[in-house]
This record gives structure tokens, C-alpha cells and sequence, in this order.
């Protein structure tokens, strides 16, 4: 059931506010129309009840002999009266209905009866029997008009003589409960609230999907521009604390990148102290070796601060073709001999900061020649993503170092020597500049032997 239910806030409000609209309109339409066929039943039973006193007013000044004619006169398919010696037998429980003692109050009213009989009422739902010898009078017309049409109304009055005068008729319906002047009405009244709805649910919710793009923007500019304070009051204070912690992050960066560099200038002074000092090293095997060493520092401060720049220089992002922009790395590489081919592949626009990425495919393409013997790379575009994929023939990772590579400076030393150079920062400058394009970056281990570096960049 969820799985059909709207994810967003937007779907999820716009829900809720629709279904109470919908529960109201249902209750204000059941109570409009029981109210509205109240009103005219009362007024048919009124108007019926004021004909029957009428016409047994006029029957019972009218001389006796004149009753018969009068009655057969007054009769009709919709109205039929009758005239009997004696009472037509009744059902006490119907004739005590609170609508049967209306009727009788109001007739004794307008007719009275003095100490004689009382007037017989009965006011029956179709189907149900009226009282026993009456029913013929209800016989087929046009007030018979099916289940649930009309309630039937029944009056015996009695004459001041002995005789009885007979009525039978219906009180009128309301009509359809849905009339299409009343289906047109809620339909026009359903497409302005549900327009107004829209409106403003999401006029209420824009600034939060405002606020979800922002932060998926800063995971990967931190320099992007500050997120409009508009909406409601609660909406406003989130994008305000929102700016405030993109200007936290941007000054926590910039200070560590200072901070970084300050390191690596102090450093490389004494460093190179170090290596004038260790040139004069009269044993060639200690001073090669402190040479190196002294290198290897060098280049992990260089490293080091290199990392950081990367993460706050914003290059402009513009379209490349991807394909070309991965050639032109497996073409440099190997144009200086190293083992790297790349499967043929059409071209692929992607919006993107092309130095970047092109160092980063490069850092993974590297460390496959060097690590894997070998680099294959292929490029394909999925509905969802653009994939590069780069295999090698080494010996792989153990699965529990998969994801400890990417960590700067870390180096699986079974498989990664330091005799081949680096620092362990590749990967760690890969996945950064991937990351900040939106996408990810893979390792896996192939049933074939070697490893697997899958780029994945949004489409």
C-alpha cells in the first residue's frame, strides 16, 4: 500500500489537504441533501394535509347524496379518495409513527371531529402494508415510482354522519440525490480548491526543495552561492543556518589549506637543510638512502598539499567530450610506453571541470600500469549514469582493503611497494574530484583476476 502513496512532501501534503477536502464535500453533501429532502417532504406533507382537510370539509357540507359524484370527481391516478361505511382496519405500530401523529394533529386542527372517531393516518415507506382493506387504492399510477420515490401517505376521515372518507397519495421526493446541476456545482468547486491547493503547497514546499539542492550542491562546491531566505518563517531560519554552515565549512577549508601550506613551506626548508647536509655523506650507501628518504618526505608534504588545493579551487565547469578527454590520457601514456588501450567508444558530451577529471582518471590509470602490469579502459552511458571502467591484470585487494584505499596515504603492502613510487594519495585525489562531480568510485575484484575501477558521473 505505501508503494502507491506519494514520496515528496509536496505529493504527501497535497494528499492530505485533497483527502480532508474530499471527506468534507462527502459530509457537506450527505447533510445538504437529508436536509433539502426534509424540507420538501415537509412541504408536500403540508400542502397534502391542507388538500385533505379541504376536501373533507367540502364533502361533509355537501349533501349526502352528492358525496358519491364529488369523490369519484376528486379522484385521480395521484390522488385517489374514497367513500365507505366503515373504517378501514389499521396497524397500530404504523399509525403511531411520529409522521402519522403529525398528520393527525394537524388535522384535527383544521377539521375538527368533536367527540366521534379520530382521523386514521398512516404514513408507510414503500413495500411496507398499509392498514388491512386500503391497500387497493394503491393501485399502479404514477405516484408509483419504484423503491424509495415517494413515502405513501393513507387518511381515513370520518364524517359527522358515520361515514368515512378515504386518502391515498404520495409525499413527494427530493429528487436525485446528485442532481447535474449539483455534480456541475462540486465539479467547478473541486478544480478551483484543487488549483488553489497546488498553488499553495507548493508555493510552502519550493523552499525545501530548494534547500535539498543546495546541500547536494555544496557536497560538491563549497564555494556555490548562498541559498535565497524565502518562504515561511521555519524555512527561512533553515536556509539561514544553512548559509551559516556553508560559510563555516568554507572558512574550516580555507584555514586547513592554509594551514597546510604554511606546513609544507616550513618543512621544505628544513628539508632541504637536510638534503645539502646528506649529500656530503661520504658512505654512498647512506647517503642514498637518505637521499630517498628525504625525497619520499618531500613528496608526501607536496602531496599532501596538493590534496587540499584540489578541494577548494573551483574550475569552471564547461561540456567535454569524454571520450576524447579519456583518449587523450590513454594516448599520453601511451606514447611514453606504458601498457594502457582503450575500446573504441562514441562520443560522450558531459558537463564537467575537465582538468580535474582528467587528473583523476589519470591517478587511476597510473596506478593500474603500475600495480596491475597493464591498464584496459572502456567508456559506456547507462540511462542513470556514464561509466569508465579501467581493468588491470595484478593481483587484486583483499576485499577488506577495498575500502581502506581510498584513505591518504594508505597502501596495501602486499600487493603496493614502495620501490614503485607514490605516496598512496591517487586514489584518495581520484574519488575527491569524482565526488565533487556528483558521482562515485568502485573497486572490485574480477572472477578473472585483477582489479576493477568503475567511475560512475550522473547523467
Amino acid at each position: 500500500m505505501n508503494r502507491f502513496l506519494p514520496k515528496s512532501l509536496f505529493g504527501q501534503t497535497l494528499l492530505i489537504l485533497l483527502a480532508g477536502l474530499i471527506i468534507s464535500h462527502a459530509v457537506g453533501s450527505w447533510l445538504y441533501t437529508a436536509d433539502r429532502e426534509q424540507a420538501v417532504r415537509a412541504i408536500g406533507g403540508f400542502a397534502a394535509a391542507q388538500r385533505i382537510a379541504n376536501l373533507t370539509r367540502l364533502v361533509q357540507e355537501a349533501p349526502r347524496e352528492w358525496r358519491e359524484r364529488i369523490v369519484s370527481t376528486l379522484s385521480d391516478q395521484a390522488f385517489r379518495v374514497s367513500l365507505s361505511a366503515q373504517p378501514p382496519a389499521t396497524t397500530a405500530t404504523l399509525e403511531d409513527d411520529a409522521a402519522s401523529l403529525a398528520f393527525k394533529e394537524f388535522l384535527i386542527e383544521q377539521t375538527p371531529v368533536g367527540t366521534g372517531p379520530q382521523p386514521r393516518v398512516v404514513v408507510f415507506a414503500r413495500g411496507r402494508p398499509p392498514f388491512g382493506g386500503f391497500h387497493p387504492m394503491m393501485a399502479r399510477g404514477p405516484m408509483m415510482h419504484g423503491p424509495g420515490g415517494f413515502r405513501d401517505l393513507q387518511v381515513a376521515m370520518p364524517l359527522a354522519d358515520g361515514q368515512w372518507l378515504s386518502f391515498a397519495t404520495g409525499l413527494p421526493d427530493s429528487g436525485p440525490a446528485f442532481s447535474r446541476q449539483f455534480l456541475v456545482s462540486m465539479a467547478v468547486m473541486a478544480i478551483i480548491i484543487l488549483g488553489v491547493s497546488i498553488w499553495v503547497v507548493r508555493r510552502v514546499t519550493a523552499p525545501l526543495a530548494s534547500l535539498a539542492v543546495a546541500a547536494e550542491r555544496l557536497g560538491r562546491d563549497v564555494t556555490a552561492p548562498p541559498l535565497r531566505e524565502t518562504g515561511t518563517i521555519e524555512t527561512r531560519q533553515a536556509s539561514h543556518a544553512f548559509n551559516e554552515m556553508q560559510t563555516r565549512i568554507r572558512n574550516l577549508i580555507d584555514n586547513r589549506t592554509r594551514l597546510l601550506a604554511a606546513i609544507s613551506h616550513d618543512l621544505r626548508t628544513p628539508l632541504t637543510l637536510l638534503r645539502l647536509r646528506a649529500e656530503n655523506v661520504e658512505n654512498p650507501q647512506e647517503r642514498n638512502k637518505m637521499l630517498s628518504t628525504i625525497a619520499e618526505m618531500d613528496s608526501m608534504v607536496g602531496a599532501t598539499l596538493q590534496f587540499a588545493r584540489d578541494e577548494t579551487v573551483s574550475e569552471a565547469r564547461r561540456p567535454t567530450d569524454l571520450m576524447a578527454l579519456l583518449q587523450s590520457v590513454v594516448d599520453d601514456m601511451s606514447d611514453a610506453g606504458l601498457p594502457v588501450t582503450m575500446e573504441p567508444a562514441a562520443s560522450v558530451i558531459y558537463e564537467c571541470r575537465p582538468a580535474a577529471l582528467k587528473r583523476a582518471l589519470t591517478n587511476v590509470i597510473d596506478n593500474a600500469i603500475k600495480y596491475g602490469k597493464s591498464a584496459h579502459t572502456a567508456i559506456k552511458v547507462t540511462p542513470k549514469a556514464i561509466e569508465i571502467m579501467i581493468d588491470d591484470q595484478g593481483p587484486g585487494i583483499p576485499e577488506s582493503e577495498l575500502s581502506r584505499v581510498f584513505e591518504p596515504f594508505y597502501r596495501v603492502e602486499k600487493s603496493r611497494s614502495q620501490d614503485t613510487g607514490g605516496v598512496g594519495m591517487g586514489l584518495a585525489i581520484a574519488q575527491s574530484v569524482v565526488q565533487a562531480h556528483g558521482g562515485a568510485l568502485y573497486l572490485s575484484n574480477q572472477s578473472t583476476g585483477g582489479l576493477r575501477v568503475i567511475v560512475t558521473l550522473p547523467v
